[in-house]
């Protein structure tokens, strides 16, 4: 028995790390929805390995948000549209909404257009036939299931994205190479580069995830029976730890993701003179004669799952964010008859997505520009995150620490910073 014991010990450590996985996992999965996975595509055939160290570099800054956002909802018991709509004039909330609706639409006739483009591109059927299906399933995944079969699905989901690991490792690149990269930036003075670094930090530290993060740990207090926002306030030194766990695990888990993306598009793609794809799908395309049909499939299909993953996770955090600075009641456990502007909100959001896709707009161009215009849109509603939990009255004594608020104000300059150099650069150009 005296061996086992370890065993034992460690088995149920691991299950009870895994059990705990939840908002921040999903949000850090959602993160890589077909718009980042296009933008990352794109850096990687475009720069080849020169993109490499925005995975790294940006973990610690992504991280920082989320927990600041992760915190808010366990501590206030409210999502950050609730939070700011309580402590702040009217003008401020309603403009955080409409920064964060204009993204989101954006981005899901981006995400809904490109997963019917790769849909195609494996079928052979029409894309206009898929973007709709995929539409109307999700919507139906939405209204009509419990906020616990939907956490359950999402973080099944999320296996899907282990897809773009095993591609970079057939791509079979230079490894010397790669771990240089890594850990060296290397920046070029063009507007393409800015943009697409713009693209690669919006797509990374989205506005969406900041309102989705803050969302989901309310849902998890009240399918815990917390229905009050009197019940909900506080949180314990456990319950905030595990939140950590959950939310470093899921950034983790994200920039891993990103970074076999870029370097499966850097090695199989860059290395061979194919540096001017537009989305995912030319990236898989363009992987089947150089890194085979295992390569090809594994990022086609991971792209429409990631899709599926991602596009709830941006209507719903409409919904949150609309229902919370309206005042009505708005969960995806509710019931439609019960939370009817809730569920009016995430249809609208992705009819007016559809409808982006059906109107002429260029959904192939939209996955890379969605992205670069969450990095536009991101600073102004970083600010906010910062100042909500960084105050007494709202945090009490889980206030932002130095570091956390430090790393803050850091990604919301650099953000900046970079949106400012883009918009230089492609002016002087």
């Amino acid at each position: 028995m005296e061996p086992t014991q370890p065993r034992h010990n460690i088995a149920n450590r691991l299950h009870n790390f895994f059990a705990n996985l939840g908002p921040g996992l999903i949000t850090g999965a959602a993160d890589d929805d077909p718009s980042g996975i296009s933008t990352y595509s794109v850096a990687g055939a475009s720069f080849g390995f020169n993109f490499l160290w925005t995975a790294l570099f940006s973990f610690p800054l992504m991280s920082a948000v989320q927990l600041m956002c992760a915190r808010l909802g366990m501590v206030s018991g409210l999502g950050l549209a609730g939070a700011i709509r309580t402590y702040y004039p009217r003008p401020v909330l309603w403009l955080a909404c409409a920064l964060l609706v204009t993204a989101n639409v954006v981005n899901i006739a981006a995400d809904l257009g490109g997963m019917a483009d790769v849909t195609k591109l494996v079928t052979g059927t029409r894309s206009s036939l898929w973007t709709p299906a995929y539409a109307v399933f999700i919507l139906v995944l939405l209204i009509f299931t419990s906020y616990r079969t939907i956490a359950r699905i999402f973080k099944w989901l999320t296996l899907v994205l282990l897809a773009y690991i095993l591609a970079a490792f057939l791509a079979q690149p230079n490894w010397s190479v790669v771990a240089r990269a890594t850990f060296i930036p290397s920046l070029e003075w063009t507007p393409t580069y800015w943009a697409t670094l713009v693209g690669i930090l919006g797509t990374t530290i989205s506005p969406y995830l900041f309102f989705w993060q803050a969302a989901q740990e309310v849902e998890v207090d009240i399918a815990h029976g917390n229905t009050t926002l009197e019940d909900r306030k506080g949180a314990t030194a456990d319950e905030l730890k595990a939140s950590r766990n959950d939310v470093l695990t899921g950034m983790f888990f994200s920039n891993l993701v990103m970074y076999f993306i870029i370097l499966t598009a850097s090695a199989s793609l860059h290395a061979h003179g194919i540096t001017t794809i537009a989305t995912a799908r030319d990236a898989a395309e363009a992987l089947r004669p150089l890194a085979g049909d295992g390569a090809y499939w594994l990022f086609s299909l991971g792209l429409i799952g990631a899709g599926m993953l991602g596009v709830p996770v941006l209507a719903g955090s409409c919904a949150y964010a609309i229902s919370e600075a309206a005042g009505w009641e708005g969960s995806l456990d509710a019931k439609p008859k019960r939370a009817r502007g809730f569920y009016m909100v995430i249809s609208l959001a992705m009819v007016i997505g559809l409808s982006l896709d059906f109107a002429g707009l260029d959904a192939v161009k939209m996955l890379f520009w969605s992205a670069v215009l969450n990095g536009v849109l991101a600073p102004p509603l970083l600010i906010l995150v910062i100042l909500l939990t960084s105050r007494d009255d709202v945090m009490g004594e889980h206030r932002n620490g130095p570091l956390i608020r430090t790393l803050g104000w850091l990604c919301t300059a650099l953000m900046f910073i970079a949106t400012i150099i883009m918009f230089a650069t492609a002016t002087l150009a």
